[in-house]
């Protein structure tokens, strides 16, 4: 009899070391400590205004200092609204233009909007245009307009215009994504020697509007709301055309688009703080401008 002896390899049958468990993993902790610190940032940023500041030359005899604001979407005066008015009653702009969206969503009324306003002065006014939610509120449409403005102490300009001073006029249009503009109304009576601001709502109308005015003022993107760098904006409201936030320039015409004070859907922002901007336009000869994006923050 032949007696035949099997040999096993023993390291066959040996499982394979677990790998380490991935908490134990200093990369894990890493990227959890990162998450939830973008998270807070998120959650926080809303409420860190920024100011921006910028000068400009133009064919103004004296130094003229505006203050732009946007998308405010307030729902009264809670601590982004009074840290707001904090700001524009240190800078002590000579005129301040709100470029639409005032209300608070869906939920928002216009009393909150007024206590706002109320709390606004400028020696050469504040003024509004209107953007899609005074336009196409589904709950609370605008009754007695005009009426609510003049009690709210704004100027509300709709496909009109205002002189500021002998040498600079206000042309204020209706939201363009959700109302009609009357451009040709609007600049009817403006000299064509004079500093023309235009203000509206949806900055895609830039396009149309270029080469006729001197400065334009706009907002509704909220500058996107959420911005990952290299990466496109994950949303943004329809007729914003290619313009985000920021400066951007178009056949002698300059844009500034304000990143807003408020937000759509989610209160949240990301590395697109709300912002007031501060404008002022100094005595000085136009610089001819390149067409296209001037100065938006990397959000393009």
């Amino acid at each position: 009899m032949v007696q035949v002896t099997l040999e096993t390899n023993s390291s066959v049958h040996t499982a394979a070391r677990p790998s380490r468990r991935l908490w134990k993993r200093p990369w894990f902790w890493l990227l959890i400590v990162l998450a939830l610190g973008l998270c807070v940032d998120a959650l926080i940023e809303p409420y860190r205004i920024q100011t921006t500041h910028y000068q400009i030359e133009g064919a103004v005899t004296a130094p003229l200092r505006v203050a732009a604001l946007s998308d405010l979407h307030t729902h009264g005066l809670g601590l982004r609204e009074r840290h707001m008015i904090a700001i524009l009653a240190a800078e002590k702009p000579d005129v301040i233009v709100i470029t639409g969206d005032s209300l608070g969503g869906y939920e928002g009324t216009w009393q909150e909007v007024q206590q706002v306003y109320q709390q606004l002065r400028a020696p050469l006014g504040v003024w509004f245009v209107r953007g899609n939610w005074e336009n196409n509120h589904p709950y609370r449409p605008m009754r007695r307009e005009r009426q609510f403005y003049e009690d709210s102490g704004v100027h509300l300009l709709v496909n009109a215009n205002a002189q500021l001073r002998t040498d600079v006029w206000l042309i204020g249009l209706d939201d363009p994504s959700s109302g009609t503009v009357h451009l040709d109304r609007a600049l009817a009576g403006v000299p064509s020697s004079a500093y023309k601001i235009a203000a509206f709502h949806a900055p895609g109308y830039f396009d149309h509007i270029a080469g006729r005015v001197n400065l334009v003022l706009a907002g509704h993107t909220h500058g996107g709301q959420v911005h990952i760098p290299l990466v496109p904006p994950f949303w943004l409201p329809h007729d914003s055309g290619s313009y985000i936030a920021g400066w951007y320039g178009k056949d002698g015409s300059k844009m500034y688009v304000n990143r807003g004070l408020g937000w759509t859907a989610l209160p949240i922002r990301f590395l697109c703080r709300p912002e007031v901007t501060i404008i002022t336009i100094e005595p000085g000869t136009e610089r001819a401008q390149v067409d296209g994006v001037v100065d938006n923050f990397g959000l393009s």
